[in-house]
């Protein structure tokens, strides 16, 4: 296929042109080399093909086989996103909404996902949703927030599956309904999606929407813990503490506390705090114990106020 696209190419063929500037840009059939992307991307680009507009932009904006520069990033867009292409209308929505290469406008945002969205672009959906879900360019609307999510989600968007599990855990914009916002999350989590790992982990922790299964959210738990979501290292942290699901073992509770602790988790603090008070699983230390305590209590934890009090 290279060589009949290089055949075109050479001869001006914008579709060939735009289409040799993937090749290269992915290492499709050819050596991979992204100035030779961005080359071939540009000729296409220039005689107006949107696909290769669309991803001359992009190179703009990941500076990949070109000096990074934002402004051209959105120009060559916008030119794609004019032409109906719903990936740089997309890219053209999420500029207006980070103010990235131009003035930050959210209803101009909402306006081109919106252009993108109903072309079935998974990324401009969900992002549609969040407009819907925060209010930002929109009027909030929790119904429109659930139908754009669920478009997206059902594309395997996984954060939009997050999103959805979410909605449905918390009957916004849609029934509550526990059994639909496990199956949300367990699609996301699958996905690699730290946030439902972490939620999926806590509906087998307490039995709401799935059977109870300490083994199985500890699992979960790991996952998130693993991608760094501190919640999850708390928990699996109180996992190791109780031996509830996995073998009691404190040294790793306190491994555990200690990453979400770093992390400001409040829970966490409280928790290593406890285990350099009792000396369990670490070195018995009060003088830590009240540093953690005094952090946890600046954020309002109830019981590491009361061991504060107790201490001093």
């Amino acid at each position: 296929a290279v060589s009949w696209f290089r055949k075109a190419a050479e001869q001006g063929n914008a579709q060939a042109q735009s289409s040799l500037g993937v090749c290269y840009d992915t290492g499709d059939g050819v050596e991979r080399d992204l100035v030779q992307a961005v080359s071939w991307s540009r000729k296409a680009a220039e005689q107006g093909n949107a696909q290769a507009q669309s991803n001359l932009g992009v190179c703009y904006d990941t500076g990949n086989g070109v000096e990074r520069d934002i402004l051209q990033a959105v120009s060559w867009s916008r030119k794609a996103a004019e032409q109906g292409n719903a990936q740089a209308q997309s890219n053209l929505g999420v500029c207006y909404d980070t103010g990235n290469g131009v003035e930050k406008d959210p209803v101009q945002a909402v306006s081109w996902y919106r252009k993108s969205a109903e072309q079935g672009n998974a990324g401009a959906q969900y992002n549609l949703g969040v407009c819907y879900d925060n209010g930002n360019g929109v009027e909030k609307d929790p119904v429109q927030e659930v139908s754009w999510y669920r478009k997206a989600a059902e594309q395997g968007h996984a954060v939009a599956q997050y999103c959805l599990g979410n909605c449905y855990d918390n009957g916004n914009g849609v029934e509550k309904d526990p059994v639909q916002a496990v199956s949300w999350y367990r699609k996301a989590a699958e996905q690699g999606d730290a946030a439902a790992q972490f939620n999926l982990g806590v509906s087998y922790a307490t039995g709401d929407g799935v059977e109870k299964d300490p083994v199985q959210a500890v699992s979960w738990y790991r996952k998130a813990a693993e991608q760094g979501v501190a919640a999850a290292q708390c928990s699996l942290g109180v996992r190791y503490d109780n031996g509830n699901g996995v073998e009691k073992d404190p040294v790793q509770a306190v491994s555990w506390y200690r990453k979400a602790a770093e992390q400001g988790d409040a829970a966490a603090q409280f928790n290593l705090g406890v285990s350099y008070a009792t000396g369990d699983g670490v070195e018995k230390d009060p003088v830590q114990a009240v540093s953690l305590f005094r952090k946890a209590a600046e954020q309002g934890h109830p019981d590491a106020k009361r061991c504060l009090d107790e201490f001093e």
